[in-house]
């Protein structure tokens, strides 16, 4: 999984924000010397301390304090209305500052603790993907659409087994943290069901009696379901894939010749709690070494321009071979048309390794 950098809390400030501290006592200080007496500049010391408490930790704060109440002990530095009293002062307000860079220390690092095993955990849920998976590459890329969350509710997933390699792209029901627990639950069902059904048909049904049973401990009036597609290379047929959607937006195939949906019948959600659920068969398409078959969730679709028009996927797809570099160049032109993206998007590209 591909994800932005992200800054954690407490993380080291940037050079010229630790700077900035010093660079203010250097300006108090050089403004006054070239004011007048009778002109009070030493009121700009008062705010640095606490400033230097959102920066630096206790000693830093303290040390940045102690420099600016030593500039006004010089006698050359004070203005005629400074008094002992003010000086008593600005030893209160940096004792009280080192105070509060004591308290901002203990609570980044409160936030770094729970944001570092918030990552795990999340990352347990949806680990990265390797960039081959048998005779499958792949690329993949998942953007959540809380920004305090590495994983929401859509989800992708590329497993071998005995019946070839199998692939899910997944969405569902809601988005963000509250949907985590149904991503879990049916990444760990589709990992299970790759080793013992033996088609996908069966992964499906699987699948959907996962969101039935955990739908039926819901409150009364909830409600649970996703969309997913399915796609299995099979043993013995490195260059068919076979598409199975359940109500999910069918996946594109990137040749040389441009883009084209792959064309499906589609069974229905998962997780309605229909008794006569069945998938519908599958759908096989052929894929030359050079072509590149991608999955998506409808947060890429359903992404909207300043003027409301929903972006146009399949017009817009760069022609892109390699997988990772695809699923990257979808993104970049999604980010640019939309600005924001407001939905979990999930991007799944697979291709078959030459040679194979």
């Amino acid at each position: 999984m591909e994800g932005a950098e992200r800054a954690l809390p407490g993380a080291r400030p940037q050079l010229w924000v630790r700077l900035m501290p010093w660079l203010l006592v250097a300006a108090v200080l050089l403004a006054q010397l070239l004011t007048p007496e009778t002109v009070q500049l030493e009121f700009a010391f008062a705010v640095i301390a606490p400033l230097t408490s959102l920066v630096y930790g206790v000693l830093g704060t303290s040390l940045v304090s102690a420099t600016a109440i030593g500039v006004l002990i010089v006698p050359e530095v004070r203005s005629e209305h400074f008094s002992d009293g003010d000086l008593v002062s600005f030893g209160l307000i940096a004792a009280a500052s080192a105070f509060l860079a004591w308290v901002r220390a203990r609570r980044d690092a409160q936030l770094v603790s729970v944001r570092s095993v918030a990552e795990a955990a999340q990352l347990a849920v949806l680990p990265p993907l390797p960039a081959r998976v048998g005779a499958v590459r792949c690329g993949a890329l998942y953007r959540a659409a809380e920004r305090s969350a590495l994983v929401g509710g859509d989800l992708y997933d590329v497993q071998p087994g005995p019946y070839g390699v199998r692939a899910i792209v997944a969405d569902v029901q809601g988005h963000g943290l509250s949907a985590v627990g149904t991503v879990a639950a049916l990444l760990g069902t589709f990992r299970e069901a790759v080793l013992d059904e033996p088609e996908l048909a069966g992964v499906a049904a699987r699948l959907d009696r996962r969101l039935v049973v955990d739908g039926e401990r819901l409150d009364e009036g909830g409600e649970l379901f996703a969309t997913a597609v399915l796609m299995e290379f099979p043993d013995g047929a490195a260059r068919e894939v076979r598409v199975v959607s359940c109500g999910h937006p069918p996946p594109l195939v990137v040749d040389g010749h441009g883009v084209r949906e792959v064309a499906l019948e589609y069974g229905p959600p998962l997780g309605l709690g229909l008794a006569d659920f069945r998938a519908p068969d599958p759908a096989a398409v052929p894929l030359a070494p050079t072509d590149v078959l991608l999955a998506h969730t409808d947060g890429v679709t359903e992404a909207r321009d300043a003027e409301g028009v929903f972006y146009p996927l399949i017009t817009r797809i760069p022609l892109e071979r390699d997988p990772a570099a695809l699923v990257r160049a979808v993104w970049r032109d999604l980010s640019s048309y939309a600005g924001e993206v407001v939905d979990d998007v999930a991007l799944l590209a697979l291709s078959v390794s030459r040679g194979e």
